[in-house]
């Protein structure tokens, strides 16, 4: 093929071209259309977080089971006893651990508003978080916003103190201490500490508490065990605070004398009677058990104003309580019913290093405080 053959060769193709469009031309594969977005967990975002394609356009990204961030609402009774502090660090430790958590820490600040810890639970409900942690402030009281729950598949786990229902049906689990065992355990101290015999006050905490009202009923049944007890049980109740609890206190101790004990179901209405009995000179000189531990419990356990607490394990039940959600939303199979361990703690005892760490828990680095 000569020279002009291959120009007119040449030319004959280009026409061609431009004549039949389609030829030469790559076909291009679309794109696999995404599946169904997966609910989005997040009380504070209103849209789907976005990655750029290849072609640079935005797409939305799709989150799966495995990628998801799962937000976890933690809602204790109160937010102002260090108890609760505890729980929180417990919780975060397991947020730390499971890395896929955000846990959300919010409860009312006294824990006898309950129309705030209803509206805090129907807030959550509406902001779509993965699942609930609550501790009921009244085991009648949270049951509805508990179904409300349930109707828009939001789990529920409950801990520290019982809801009017069934674990595993109404409710995934329920995460607590064995609130019974915890005031069998201060009734059994008490008749060892008064020598079988006297009459021995208890303060109640509130009408309610299905947690306190167990830790009570616990204290009543242990001294039926020993005759030579006789309960004054006045039925008045210490209330939410250090402050109403001492109030309460002191006016019982105004109108009864000549007993030899006096027991406490919490940390608020132990701390309270303490300030009472120390206002009336009883510190010492009456026998005392009360339930949780603070820095002033304590101190007044090494000074023997306090003979002996009955203490729970907070940081455990805020773990295990965010665990059991967790993995429950992955659908593994959880307890129903998981004791988080319960203890009675002495001057002799509480320095031990099971007792120590127990007693005094390095929250800060959990809570991340300086």
């Amino acid at each position: 093929m000569n020279s002009r053959t291959r120009q007119l060769t040449a030319i004959l193709f280009t026409s061609l071209a431009a004549i039949l469009p389609g030829c030469g031309k790559v076909e291009e594969v679309p794109a696999a259309k995404p599946g169904p977005a997966a609910r989005n967990n997040s009380a504070d975002s209103g849209s789907s977080t976005s990655a750029p394609s290849a072609s640079g356009d935005k797409t939305p990204a799709t989150p799966t089971a495995t990628t998801a961030k799962l937000k976890i609402a933690v809602v204790p009774k109160g937010t102002t006893h260090d108890f609760w502090r505890s729980v929180h660090a417990g919780a975060l430790k397991a947020q730390n651990e499971l890395g896929n958590v955000e846990v959300t820490f919010r409860g009312p600040e006294r824990e006898d508003d309950r129309q705030q810890q209803v509206d805090l639970v129907q807030n959550l409900i509406s902001a779509g978080y993965s699942a609930i942690v609550l501790a009921p402030l009244d085991d009648k009281a949270l049951v509805a916003p508990v179904k409300q729950a349930a109707a828009v598949n939001i789990p529920v786990v409950i801990f520290d103190s019982g809801l009017q229902g069934e674990a595993g049906k109404d409710f995934v689990s329920y995460v607590a201490t064995d609130n019974y065992k915890g005031g069998q355990l201060a009734g059994q101290k008490m008749i060892e500490l008064v020598g079988g015999k006297g009459r021995v006050l208890m303060l109640r905490y509130a009408e309610g508490s299905a947690s306190t009202a167990l830790r009570e009923q616990g204290f009543i049944d242990a001294l039926k065990t020993a005759p030579g007890i006789e309960l004054i049980d006045p039925k008045r109740y210490a209330g939410a605070t250090r402050a109403t609890a001492q109030e309460t206190s002191e006016n019982i101790l105004t109108s009864t004398s000549d007993f030899a004990g006096i027991y406490c179901p919490n940390e608020s209405s132990t701390f309270g009677m303490l300030l009472a009995i120390r206002g009336k000179g009883l510190a010492g000189k009456v026998k005392f058990v009360g339930f949780d531990a603070s820095q002033g419990l304590l101190d007044a356990m090494r000074n023997n104003e306090i003979d002996a607490l009955v203490v729970q394990n907070p940081i455990r039940m805020g773990y295990l309580a965010v665990m059991t959600a967790a993995n429950h939303i992955k659908g593994e199979k959880v307890e129903t019913n998981i004791d988080t361990g319960v203890a009675l703690i002495t001057n002799a005892t509480m320095d031990s290093p099971e007792n120590k760490d127990l007693l005094d828990p390095d929250l800060k680095k959990y809570l991340g405080e300086k």
